[in-house]
């Protein structure tokens, strides 16, 4: 029998978990066409018809990645500095879904270093972040919650100092579980709010 559409949309769905699986478990230095094949229980033969080569096994775990990333719930967006925060908590490996999607995205980060594309990819991904982050620095300021001032440098920080947790919290998730996090999260931003109200 000739295959289907939606013969070929569960098999792409198939091969969507198994790749997320293999990176999940073994990071993405562990991710071949031979391990995604025996996740999937098929052959790698298989898989040459969706992944040509590697790198495009690669592309499509990062494109994977980012819908991943992009339709996990978020926090309800409130005004200012409310929203920066749940912005910034959205980001830090605070579930079981959070550490997955995190453990994944800095494990990639190799295999984007060493691919000029894809460092540039990353480059313009992580600009995009800083962008949403400034929109909603510049509304803490606008309430007076943070301090007047450039409010891209203070989003660059913000991104900084929350990706530099959350590889903390990777490496070390007993000294930095969950509530530690949001507690040093907090203290971050109650430093920078502090001097908009003139206690710093």
């Amino acid at each position: 029998m000739p295959r289907t559409k939606g013969d070929h949309e569960a098999r792409r769905r198939d091969v969507s978990a198994a790749v997320w699986q293999v990176m999940a478990t073994r990071g993405f230095a562990g991710l071949t066409l031979r391990a995604v094949a025996a996740e999937l229980g098929a052959t790698t033969g298989l898989l040459t018809h969706y992944f040509p080569t590697k790198r495009a096994l690669v592309a499509y775990a990062l494109d994977l990645l980012e819908q991943r990333t992009l339709s996990r719930p978020r926090r309800p967006v409130g005004r200012g500095l409310a929203a920066l925060r749940g912005a910034l908590l959205d980001i830090l490996p605070l579930t079981p879904e959070a550490i997955d999607s995190n453990r994944v995205w800095v494990s990639s980060w190799d295999a984007a270093l060493s691919d000029p594309a894809l460092a540039a990819d990353y480059a313009g991904k992580y600009a995009q972040g800083r962008e949403r982050l400034r929109t909603r620095v510049a509304a803490a300021q606008e309430l007076g919650e943070l301090p007047p001032g450039d409010a891209a440098r203070i989003a660059a920080s913000a991104q900084s100092f929350v990706l530099g947790l959350v590889v903390q919290a990777l490496f070390d998730p007993t000294t930095f579980p969950p509530e530690r996090q949001v507690e040093l999260l907090d203290g971050y931003l109650a430093a920078l709010a502090a001097e908009a109200d003139g206690t710093a």
